[in-house]
């Protein structure tokens, strides 16, 4: 079903119920590994996405259609992980460095996170990032997301999009290099 489908669907309040499933269906496999990548254990990462969907709930009937609707969902579970890590930093007083330590311990405990040693040297790496370069290159690497599709979700600019990117990358090539010479 198309998303202007669902959408009036939702404006009915007689089949709100069935056009909010019919879009949670639709995107809750995406959302959940899109916060997946950003908090890495599935508890946090389901419990993440459902919280995603609840704003959704509480705020679709008020979605100005300026985006896309999975635009529009992305960024709210894009907001959820970005104040998920930070108040978790908050919390437990850690610096950046230590949340990534946290979160590569979890990845490599979890029986579910599946790889040869090169793609759990890569998922190091990515860990090793700053969680806006992060989220700016799984959104580019993995989902192959456009520049202006993220500028949308992120509400940052193209340039300096290209320019985080470019960073990570760099980040990630010399890590994975230096513990490839260790």
């Amino acid at each position: 079903m198309e998303d202007h489908e669902i959408l009036l669907k939702f404006q009915n309040p007689a089949s709100r119920n069935l056009a909010f499933n019919q879009l949670v269906r639709k995107y809750q496999s995406k959302v959940y590994w899109h916060v997946r990548k950003m908090v890495i254990d599935h508890d946090d990462a389901d419990d993440l996405t459902q919280d995603v969907f609840v704003k959704v709930w509480k705020h679709l009937e008020n979605f100005r259609q300026d985006a896309a609707l999975f635009t529009w969902i992305y960024r709210i579970a894009t907001n959820e992980c970005l104040n998920f890590l930070s108040s978790k930093r908050r919390k437990f007083l850690l610096p950046l460095t230590d949340v990534g330590a946290e979160l590569a311990a979890k990845m490599e405990a979890d029986p579910a996170v599946a790889g040869d040693e090169i793609e759990l040297k890569l998922q190091r790496a990515i860990l090793r990032l700053p969680d806006k370069q992060r989220l700016v290159f799984n959104l580019r690497y993995y989902d192959e997301m456009p520049y202006e599709q993220m500028a949308e979700i992120t509400g940052t600019s193209v340039g300096a999009l290209k320019a985080s990117y470019h960073h990570a990358v760099k980040k990630v090539e010399e890590y994975v290099t230096r513990t490839t010479d260790d």
